[in-house]
């Protein structure tokens, strides 16, 4: 059995706003230095500290949902795509997005940065 992998959040994170006190995506790890830091003694009972240990298997290492990643940004690009690969659409504008979700979809592959469709306030 596979153990879970933990979430690896710096110290001290609960303490300040700016590390992520409210905003999660600010929790992110950064190694510890204090002198008398219980996370870097690796004390039990404290969080555990990312080593080498913890990274993914390589058949599945860079993947997204089982898939490889590509990204498109025009539409020759889809073309080029061949069968197991993931999209993800790059920073383009929405009428272009419209666009390329279309002939992604006529095409069969999965888009994984698929957004909401924001609903129109004037209607």
């Amino acid at each position: 059995m596979i153990r879970k992998k933990p979430a690896f959040i710096r110290q001290g994170w609960h303490k300040f706003h700016r590390l992520g006190k409210h905003v999660k995506k600010r929790r992110v790890w950064r190694a510890c230095r204090g002198g008398d830091s219980k996370i870097r003694l690796r004390e039990r009972g404290k969080p555990l500290r990312p080593t080498i240990g913890w990274g993914a298997d390589k058949a599945i290492k860079g993947k997204v949902a089982g898939l490889d990643v590509v990204r498109i940004e025009t539409l020759s690009q889809i073309e080029k795509l061949s069968k197991g690969q993931g999209v993800i659409i790059a920073s383009v504008g929405r009428k272009k997005r419209e666009q390329l979700t279309k002939a992604i979809n006529e095409k069969g592959f999965k888009i994984l940065n698929r957004y909401k469709e924001k609903k129109d306030a004037t209607k």
